[in-house]
């Protein structure tokens, strides 16, 4: 049954189980659907909701927003540095049209992209989003459809990209009706460690998914999707779905630069094998990277960290020339490329992201944790080395907020959230000295959302202004410097020189030049190796043939 504006419009079924009506109905019209025990649900592929998950979609106008970047082509990938971004605590207000307003700051820094965390519509008004119920449609707490419109609208109109991360391996556990009245939409017997897995080798399944990446790419004209955790996205057809989602948007969205990027902890290489045409995967989250870099210089190694414990640098060197530390576990090929055969701009690295932060027991940042010169040399190696960079909102400006696991339960699913976090916290570095599992905040309280909000008056100290002017010169420097070396960067590039402990020389060709980086955490002075090209960092005179504690040289040759 049709409920329209509060009315019952009966609808007829056919064979195949749709059910369907055609009726008059206006923009703006509330609607839902009666199911037969009597349950009202929304429309599971609602454009908007009026308000919570359980209530009403509205019927929308996808061409209300006049969008004022209509010449808008993108930017290619090897421009790409990111800038990750949570829309509920971005900003005080938490909505589209109060981080359109921080948007100028982040350009006038160099950043060239956004990356959103889910906006699928969850259950409540705080979360991360990776519990997402209704694909289509933004979260109504963070404003309407044409309110992420114009923040897309507004982000090309300064030059900057818009990527949005999607998650397409589950459903969350509160709001999802599919169960009821399309049990097939869910494979029987299996599950992921978040919920029941996804049906994909039913053809409505595919339909829907893949007209889920057209609605984001076509209707709110975004740059790119990052597609959370694929490992756990399972499909036993032919062509798996992540391959067909790839093909079907490089054929449907052209005449621009559209980025698919990936989430995938079982490293797999083939989804971004070159194609004609290009990759169809552009690049993956190097966790290893990050991991190896984390234990190196905090010595945490529980948990997630713990088989990077031994030989932490070796393992950093590895990551930077390589790419993944293992082999992974192929997705859509029987016999995967090596990891060293990918460009380096085919991984994101990161010193820490929303995962490495939020999970930890305080959500405690990794530049209040470790020496300030050794995190200031960290940022430099990121934004200067070839893979493609990644800062975590706050990041700019060496933000003195946590950012905290968050979400909005009641009863049953509340307290299991709760039970969880010691697990995950464990998993993170484990408990700071002095604390315990009694210090981790609980997620369902409103406070530690609040806790999690940017200060943006950090920004405009002293030490933030410093520091973003620092981080303004870094991106400087890769965009005249190193960016155009990367369209040019094959695979195979990368080379780990010989280097005293806790030091890390990498060179990687890039078509006819060399990018060489030389990095000291030793904390003493060493002679840096001769066969050396034109110091392109640190640009002012500074003793050229040693690095001191901490500090880092990149020369081209």
């Amino acid at each position: 049954m049709l409920v329209l504006n509060g009315l019952d419009v009966p609808m007829a079924r056919t064979q195949d189980g749709w059910h369907h009506v055609e009726t008059k109905a206006t923009i703006g019209s509330s609607y839902a659907f009666a199911l037969e025990d009597g349950r009202i649900v929304g429309d599971p592929a609602s454009r908007q909701q009026a308000g919570p998950l359980d209530g009403p979609s509205i019927l929308t106008d996808p061409d209300s927003h006049a969008w004022q970047k209509t010449g808008w082509t993108g930017r290619p990938w090897e421009e790409t540095i990111v800038y990750e971004i949570h829309i509920g605590t971005f900003t005080e207000q938490g909505t589209f049209r109060a981080a359109l307003e921080r948007l100028q700051h982040l350009a006038q820094l160099g950043f060239t992209a956004i990356e959103i965390m889910p906006l699928a519509h969850f259950p409540g008004n705080r979360g991360w989003g990776y519990d997402g119920v209704l694909q289509f449609a933004p979260h109504s707490a963070y404003g309407s459809p044409d309110d992420f419109k114009a923040l897309v609208d507004a982000a090309h109109g300064l030059g900057m990209m818009v990527f949005l991360d999607v998650v397409y391996n589950h459903f969350g556990p509160e709001g999802n009706y599919l169960g009821r009245y399309a049990p097939g939409f869910f494979r029987q017997g299996a599950s992921t460690p978040w919920g029941d897995a996804i049906a994909y080798e039913k053809p409505e399944v595919r339909a829907y998914f893949i007209e889920n990446v057209l609605y984001w790419l076509r209707d709110f004209r975004l740059d790119g999707l990052r597609f959370d955790a694929i490992d756990q996205i399972e499909d036993g057809s032919d062509v798996h779905i992540l391959e067909q989602i790839a093909r079907t948007v490089r054929n449907e969205i052209v005449g621009r630069h559209v980025h698919l990027i990936t989430e995938n902890p079982a490293n797999g290489t083939d989804l971004m094998v070159d194609q004609q045409g290009g990759r169809y995967f552009k690049a993956d989250w190097n966790d290893d990277f990050h991991h190896a870099l984390h234990v190196a210089v905090t010595g945490e190694g529980v948990g997630y960290y713990e088989p990077f414990k031994d030989d932490a640098w070796d393992k950093v060197r590895h990551a930077m020339a390589y790419g993944y530390l293992n082999p992974g576990k192929p997705i859509v090929s029987d016999d995967p490329p090596p990891t060293e055969s990918l460009p380096p701009t085919a991984f994101i690295h990161f010193l820490q992201n929303h995962d490495q932060v939020g999970n930890r027991a305080l959500g405690d940042r990794l530049h209040l944790g470790i020496d300030r010169h050794v995190y200031r040399a960290l940022t430099e190696m990121l934004l200067l080395a070839p893979q493609i960079p990644l800062l975590f909102m706050g990041d700019d400006h060496l933000s003195l907020r946590p950012f905290h696991f968050f979400a909005d339960y009641q009863g049953d699913i509340a307290k299991a959230v709760r039970t969880n976090r010691p697990k995950e916290a464990a998993n993170f570095g484990g408990f700071p000295s002095g604390s315990s599992e009694a210090d981790i905040p609980d997620p369902n309280d409103p406070g530690t959302f609040l806790a999690s909000t940017l200060d943006w008056r950090e920004a405009e100290t002293e030490g933030g202004r410093a520091w973003a002017q620092h981080i303004r010169y870094l991106i400087r420097l890769r965009q005249e410097k190193v960016v155009p070396l990367l369209c040019h960067a094959p695979g195979f590039s990368g080379h780990v020189i010989d280097a005293a402990e806790r030091c890390i020389y990498i060179d990687w060709e890039l078509g006819e030049q060399t990018l060489q980086l030389r990095a000291n955490f030793s904390g003493n002075d060493i002679a840096l190796p001769t066969g050396l090209g034109t110091r392109i960092f640190p640009e002012n005179d500074i003793d050229a043939i040693r690095l001191g504690g901490s500090t880092i040289q990149v020369f081209i040759r």
